[in-house]
């Protein structure tokens, strides 16, 4: 391995322990709190390895630029070369190629990161091979230098990441279809596991005024569980013909690949917020044994604000801490957006009209990746994931109020596939998308407010 490809490999190491060191500290910040035991050993150990990996970095990148010296001197003073002799140096010894076209773009026909997977699936086409790894190497570039999450080392050893365009595509996809999957994470999911398992205090310690001086304090054992999650699979694939591949106008890469990734982030956040818990399948928000409840049967903005209140206080007597979120159905939010309160009022006043006692306010622009205003004192968010077939009549849907912070979710990066096996005999390929993922959302069930009731019908949307 060069020396080149050796400082891109340690600066990945480096953004991946510099990211697990900003996400204990972005923990510590938003709950106000010092460093756990476990916490700082995790902080100092990623910090020791991030000096180490700069450490090593500065040493090759000062032999890197020796041997780019030496190079240039002999180039130099080296005898004249014919041009074939020239070009072949040039290519061969001390080219330092700056910056280069990507391999795959989204609407090229020249290249098809589907077509070259399955060139090398097939027959180990080694120009197929070069394409890829060098989108490869491209891809982890940028990322280095955009600090994006998404990394190159889920696929087929790294080989065959998806190119720069599908990844962007799927990050853009997932936003608009995954509000409430964004809003409580993602986390990295941990490699070699299938469950994962959070320690819980059952009960605690205790105090008490020491009754006389010289006599016992008081002394009541802590006693801990856990609970687990297990790592779930989402997955989808799609039999392609190859004439189809190889002959359409379009690029398949495009609309294959592109629409398996914005179903997979619709399927995540589905699990999140309404997953069965049956097996093979995560426990959503909606469907969590222990959750707070609150009843909305009003028709009007004032009960449902109030309906609001009393979730936002039962959090409050549950964990002693203040939620952070109203996640509504787009009907429901436009239904609010429309609502008043018992003078006639809008609830929710634009922000550019400059509100004055009001309980929300809607941001100067509507969004579907962030929240739309603030009600109540909560961000409000609008998730199209939210079921409205809901309570007995299946016409009702559901708010939720929540702290965020409390709820768990760990993603796998995906990983796209393509494979001639099997389906050769009818000139198909199958293309294949997956994910893993877990989610734990029973840390603190009280931390999640489900308002429900038949305020919630559609006789009660606009």
């Amino acid at each position: 391995m060069d020396k080149r490809t050796l400082i891109d490999d340690l600066r990945i190491k480096h953004d991946q322990s510099k990211r697990a060191m900003n996400f204990i500290l972005d923990a510590v910040k938003r709950e106000n709190r010092a460093f756990t035991a476990s916490e700082r050993q995790i902080f100092d150990k990623r910090a020791d390895e991030v000096e180490a990996i700069n450490e090593r970095i500065d040493e090759l990148q000062t032999q890197v630029d020796a041997d780019d010296a030496s190079a240039d001197m002999a180039k130099r003073f080296a005898p004249a070369a014919s041009t074939h002799e020239q070009r072949t140096s040039s290519m061969t010894t001390s080219a330092r190629i700056t910056s280069e076209p990507q391999v795959y773009s989204q609407d090229s026909r020249k290249t098809s990161w589907f077509l070259d997977s399955y060139a090398v699936a097939k027959n180990n086409d080694p120009v197929a091979r070069e394409r890829l790894q060098r989108n490869a190497r491209q891809v982890a570039d940028i990322q280095r230098q955009e600090g994006r999450a998404l990394s190159t080392t889920n696929g087929n050893a790294g080989e065959f990441v998806p190119p720069l365009w599908l990844e962007s595509e799927f990050i853009r996809l997932a936003r608009s279809k995954r509000v409430t999957a964004d809003l409580v994470g993602p986390r990295p999911l941990p490699a070699g596991t299938d469950v994962i398992n959070l320690p819980r205090v059952a009960t605690g310690t205790a105090t008490a005024p020491q009754t006389t001086q010289n006599t016992a304090i008081q002394q009541t054992d802590m006693t801990t569980t856990s609970i687990g999650s297990s790592v779930i699979t989402i997955a989808g694939g799609q039999v392609v013909s190859l004439q189809l591949a190889e002959q359409s106008p379009l690029n398949i890469d495009t609309v294959i690949l592109g629409d398996l990734a914005a179903d997979l982030a619709v399927k995540v956040n589905a699990q999140v917020l309404s997953g069965s818990g049956a097996t093979g399948n995560a426990t959503g928000l909606l469907t969590l044994a222990g959750t707070g409840s609150v009843s909305w049967t009003g028709t009007d903005g004032a009960t449902f604000q109030a309906a609001v209140l009393k979730a936002i206080g039962q959090v409050y007597t549950s964990t002693f801490e203040a939620p952070d979120s109203l996640v509504l159905a787009p009907r429901r939010a436009v239904w609010l957006m429309a609502a008043k309160d018992l003078q006639g009022r809008p609830l929710l006043v634009p922000a550019d009209n400059g509100p004055v006692n009001s309980m929300g306010v809607l941001a100067p622009k509507l969004n579907t990746e962030g929240p739309i205003g603030r009600f109540c004192g909560l961000d409000v968010y609008i998730d199209s994931g939210i079921p409205v077939n809901l309570g007995a009549g299946t016409d009702e849907d559901r708010a939720i109020v929540l702290r965020s912070s409390e709820i768990y979710l760990w993603e796998g990066i995906p990983k796209f596939e393509v494979f001639p096996q099997s389906y050769a005999q009818n000139l198909s390929l199958f293309a294949r998308a997956y994910e893993y993922m877990s989610f734990q959302a029973g840390r603190y069930p009280g931390a999640i407010q489900v308002l429900s009731g038949s305020g919630f019908k559609t006789t009660n949307t606009l």
